[in-house]
């Protein structure tokens, strides 16, 4: 799914994944800023183009190369 737009999570922004969840629970800190983003979009070098690719982006500034897939967790 990369190449379209950048993915928003619902993850804050913390450089590295040192205290993450372990559970694949998404990073949320008070007073969050900064979310990520996941996967490349057109606007991007190829370098970003794979779905490890991570960066950030101000919660409050929209982006045309900047956007979201709705998802709904399973029940087990």
């Amino acid at each position: 799914m990369t190449g379209s737009v950048s993915q928003w999570v619902a993850d804050c922004w913390v450089k590295d994944y040192q205290g993450a969840p372990r559970n694949g629970a998404a990073r949320e800190l008070p007073n969050c800023r900064q979310y990520v983003l996941r996967g490349g979009s057109w606007r991007n070098d190829a370098s970003y183009l794979r779905s490890a690719s991570r960066d950030h982006y101000d919660k409050g500034v929209r982006y045309v190369s900047h956007g979201f897939r709705v998802a709904r967790a399973r029940s087990n």
